[in-house]
């Protein structure tokens, strides 16, 4: 089982072939949302919509062998992408791991650059909203 560390170090790796290139670096995280399963329509409702995001963001979480697992959509392509990357490495990981977490690849990748103010606020509640599921999830646990 990959650790969050890990996974962050592939997709650093992964942007790093982009070479600081803003509009691949754009495309690249498009084309991640489009690989990101379709978000059951059962879940796509008000009470999962993540909190302080512009765009809509449908974030869903449920409990696999005592692994918090993230399922999620977003109504623009961008917004999408980014989710992705936050399911990949959160996903399959304990509540611990996940409140534990030290989520450094958005600095190392230089997402600032790309995502603007807007994005940066909804992303911060994308993570929020994970950390928030995984609280409860462990709390269901104990």
């Amino acid at each position: 089982m990959a650790t969050i560390s890990s996974i962050q170090e592939e997709i650093i790796e992964d942007f790093g072939m982009l070479d600081g290139d803003m509009e691949m670096t754009i495309g690249y995280v498009m084309e991640l949302g489009e690989k990101l399963p379709e978000l059951p329509a059962a879940y796509q409702t008000d009470e999962n919509i993540v909190k302080g995001c512009q765009s809509k963001v449908w974030l869903h979480a449920k409990m696999e062998d005592d692994k918090v697992v993230y399922e999620a959509d977003s109504n623009t392509a961008i917004t999408k992408g980014l989710v992705s990357l936050l399911v990949r490495i959160l996903s399959n990981q304990s509540p611990d791991d996940i409140l534990n977490a030290d989520l450094f690849f958005h600095e190392r990748i230089g997402m600032n650059r790309f995502i603007g103010t807007q994005r940066s606020n909804g992303f911060k509640a994308m993570i929020k909203q994970m950390q928030i599921y995984a609280l409860a999830m462990k709390a269901k646990i104990n």
